[in-house]
């Protein structure tokens, strides 16, 4: 029961930051500066000034996220035959299909600080698949350094009226179903009898894009929110001059407007108090202005420069590739004249972040892994601490290039000519099976052919004369 209200009261308390941060992920922000008395047409202009980058903050790295194999650690000690996809664990991955389930665990994870996965065996099967942190939370013993929670919850169904919300929650032993009445009314709290999940400890693993000393996950949209404001209050700045001073403004002074007459008697109509009612002014880009009066005199007023805007709105934009590690050709669209270094240099701090992402979610799906191998009653595979998952590579590179490198590698340097499969661009786990097996085919063939050879070809007969004397 304490673990129950613990972990909900977890959520309660994260709920409105991870609202906040969800709404900016969906454009949903804060609306820029204006004055109170601001009009409809202002609050249109705010609704239309949010640039929302934070999608792109998170996709960037996140679609550099590919998880393509899994190498097993310790190969003497483990079942023979059992590589690639034949793996019991990769079979749990196909069979969950995170394969392409995994985008979403990454993008959460970057999203919101951490995301989770639940592996468990369903209907004889082991799989696994993601859980939103708005939904979840995990208690540790050492939040910074534990890999294994205490225990975790995930809400299966929120209240709805009278209904109850329902949760699942998971110790190391244990799953309990919890029903409660809103996530402040603890006391409305009840958990259900448990019963066993297989696992020798809690099933559930956090995936963290960063996680600090003292345990707090940090994400890449939170730090980003000012920097998103200021880019949307300048926005709405140049909106605001473009609608009322992007163009010049013609005035007449000294010139009465026409006024409103009875059409019968060509009199003046008045207004309530008595003052001639003028008539609106049609005035467009195709009309211009007259008057038969010496008197009037007519100008023109110049229009506001938008140039300042647009500088600052870049400069903003370059803050923001700054502070998130982001290249700013992906987020400006600027790459014309740029050599083949300089590009390299810009996406030099955005390979770093991703390698430090890939290591830390390195470590939660090896997790994953041994809970699988547990969980199908593979004990060597459950304590293989070795393993490894192996990244797709998300290089543009041409074909011909790493081919080159590649035969270098082997020709010079003497690297297994198969252990290079792997860097191959675009390769999967599965072409390399398949290589496998062909290889393993054509060697036998070729071995047959030189056993047929052998067997057909006579003996080269010996000449007497060509035998020395004795």
């Amino acid at each position: 029961m304490s673990l129950a209200k613990q972990l909900l009261g977890i959520l309660y308390k994260d709920k409105p930051r991870l609202e906040r941060i969800d709404d900016y992920l969906h454009g949903r922000h804060d609306d820029p500066y204006m004055p109170e008395t601001a009009d409809a047409e202002y609050k249109l202009l705010a609704r239309r000034s949010v640039s929302n980058w934070m999608p792109l903050l998170v996709g960037t790295p996140a679609q550099a996220l590919c998880v393509d194999g899994f190498r097993r650690g310790r190969p003497g000690e483990l079942p023979k035959g059992n590589d690639g996809a034949a793996l019991p664990e990769w079979d749990h991955w196909e069979r969950s299909r995170l394969g392409g389930r995994q985008s979403a665990i990454y993008r959460g994870a970057l999203s919101y600080g951490h995301s989770f996965a639940l592996t468990e065996k369903v209907k004889g099967r082991v799989r696994s698949k993601g859980l939103s942190a708005m939904k979840t939370a995990a208690l540790f013993e050492d939040p910074a350094n534990d890999e294994v929670p205490f225990a975790a919850l995930t809400i299966v169904q929120f209240p709805r009226g009278d209904e109850r919300g329902i949760a699942r929650l998971w110790d190391s032993r244990n799953e309990y179903r919890v029903t409660f009445k809103s996530l402040s009314d603890l006391d409305s709290v009840k958990v259900q009898n448990g019963r066993r999940h297989g696992s020798s400890e809690c099933p559930v693993t956090r995936f963290a894009a960063l996680v600090d000393l003292e345990g707090r996950t940090i994400g890449v949209i939170e730090p980003m929110i000012e920097l998103q404001d200021r880019i949307n209050q300048t926005v709405f700045d140049l909106l605001i001059a473009q609608t009322g001073g992007s163009f010049k403004v013609r005035y007449a002074s000294g010139m009465a407007p026409p006024i409103k007459r009875d059409p019968e008697t060509g009199e003046p109509i008045l207004d309530e108090n008595g003052a001639p009612q003028p008539l609106p002014v049609n005035l467009n880009a195709k009309r211009f202005l007259f008057s038969d009066d010496a008197d009037v005199k007519f100008g023109t007023l110049d229009e506001t420069p938008l140039g300042g805007f647009i500088e600052s709105i870049d400069m903003s934009i370059r803050h923001l590739a700054a502070v998130s590690q982001t290249p700013p050709h992906h987020l400006l669209g600027q790459i014309a004249n740029l050599s083949a270094e300089a590009l390299l240099a810009a996406e030099t701090a955005l390979s770093r972040k991703i390698e430090e992402f890939r290591r830390v979610f390195s470590e939660a799906w090896e997790r994953v892994f041994r809970l699988a191998a547990e969980l199908a009653g593979d004990t060597v595979s459950a304590e293989d601490w070795h393993g490894e998952v192996l990244w797709r590579d998300m290089e543009q590179r041409s074909l011909a290039q790493s081919a080159d490198a590649l035969g270098k590698l082997a020709d010079q340097l003497h690297v297994p000519k198969r252990g290079l499969w792997r860097r191959i661009p675009g390769v999967t786990q599965n072409e390399i099976d398949d290589w496998e097996d062909l290889r393993e085919q054509e060697d036998a063939e070729l071995m047959l052919a030189a056993s047929v050879r052998r067997a057909t070809t006579p003996p080269t007969p010996v000449e007497f004369s060509d035998v020395p004397a004795a």
